[in-house]
């Protein structure tokens, strides 16, 4: 999770709370250190969130404080609901995780809209337990500019090692699928990430490189091309 996400997180947690939260509960909640929390709960003070309290007692917010409400009508809310439920087909677990914390607080806000359901087949989920890649950290590379080196197996089970820069995360219904500069086919090519069996984060970026590279892509591919039947 993101710094600027775990502050909105912790307000929000502060926010819910009937009493002070100690900083280890915060940390256990939000998967980091202790020493985390305390940086951010000092980023947040510093920026005159009236968060009160200290290490050992726990945190509070002051009483008052508030978020903008999100003014959405019942439509908007219920598109919303559809929209981000249909994120369970992508197999991007992070995403989902997501989604589950926006539609809370969404409905913190409005009518409860869980009568919407969507079914949730598709893609197979990004568990890397069982090898599966984290489609979290495909996104996090192309944010970033960042090269993958990237273990792959076809559709026929031929396993070979690349060396990419990714430059888009496409998701089918079906599947999802990272679209990437391939170094060693000297092109562009699209890899299944159910297919991915190995990446690797390097320490070698393409800084400044990335949109160049995406507006090329969009300009050479059409989605009929990045189709599953095509990978």
């Amino acid at each position: 999770m993101r710094r600027s996400s775990r502050l909105f997180e912790i307000i929000q947690i502060l926010r819910g709370a009937p009493g002070p939260v100690t900083a280890d509960a915060l940390a256990e909640g939000l998967e980091v250190s202790t020493r985390t929390i305390y940086r951010d709960i000092s980023a947040l003070q510093a920026m005159r969130t009236p968060v009160e309290g200290e290490a050992g007692i726990g945190y509070m917010m002051r009483r008052g404080y508030d978020l903008p409400p999100l003014n959405f009508d019942a439509e908007e809310v219920e598109a919303l609901h559809v929209g981000l439920s249909m994120l369970a087909r992508t197999g991007d677990s992070a995403l989902q995780e997501a989604a589950s914390r926006i539609c809370r607080k969404i409905e913190a806000l409005h009518e409860d809209s869980s009568w919407l359901q969507v079914a949730p087949w598709g893609a197979p989920p990004d568990d890397p337990a069982r090898g599966c890649v984290s489609i979290a950290a495909l996104r996090d590379a192309v944010r970033d500019e960042r090269k993958l080196r990237l273990t792959y197996r076809n559709g026929q089970e031929q396993e070979s090692q690349r060396i990419v820069r990714p430059v888009a995360v496409i998701y089918h219904l079906e599947c999802t699928m990272l679209a990437a500069w391939c170094e060693l086919r000297g092109g562009f090519r699209h890899f299944r990430t159910d297919r991915i069996w190995g990446c690797e984060p390097m320490e070698e970026q393409f800084i400044g490189q990335g949109n160049a590279l995406r507006m090329v892509w969009q300009d050479l591919n059409r989605w009929e091309e990045t189709s599953p039947a095509h990978s």
